[in-house]
């Protein structure tokens, strides 16, 4: 199944290797990411792979995100899955993710206190050039 891998990501026990097909191959402890068979189906086009401490998130070619892992340190994006769209990138803390859309704007979920939760700089977060994460928190370029 490894073969013409084009990238591959790690949450703390799982990985996560996307082929040149654009499909995914995961392996590991299946809670922490390494179990995908909930969302296989819709990991096809797969773009990009960020991970979390237990989750992962992939972007699609048509700029959606499927989640999967640990809930509470990512895998839940139901929350905010219909502002999920033409999204550029995805950056990750230890337990959220961020992503960044074509419009400029953040989208967050995840663990509230390790930046899941963005509304009190929502208002802020508008042409946004770049994320970057410690394990706790993101800050944003403008």
């Amino acid at each position: 199944q490894l073969k013409s891998v084009r990238q591959i990501q790690a949450t703390t026990s799982a990985f996560a290797a996307i082929l040149e097909d654009g499909s995914v191959v995961t392996w590991g402890h299946p809670g922490e990411g390494g179990d995908s068979s909930a969302v296989q189906d819709q990991l096809k086009s797969v773009r990009q792979v960020q991970a979390t401490q237990y989750a992962f998130a992939a972007i699609l070619e048509d700029g959606s995100v499927v989640t999967w892992g640990q809930s509470d340190s990512g895998a839940d994006s139901s929350a905010v899955q219909d502002q999920l769209k033409s999204v550029r990138q995805v950056q990750a803390t230890g337990s959220a993710f961020a992503a960044i859309l074509e419009d400029g704007s953040v989208v967050t979920w995840g663990r509230p206190g390790s930046g899941g939760d963005s509304s009190a700089v929502q208002d802020q977060l508008k042409s946004v050039q770049q994320v970057q994460a410690t394990g706790y928190a993101f800050a944003a370029i403008l």
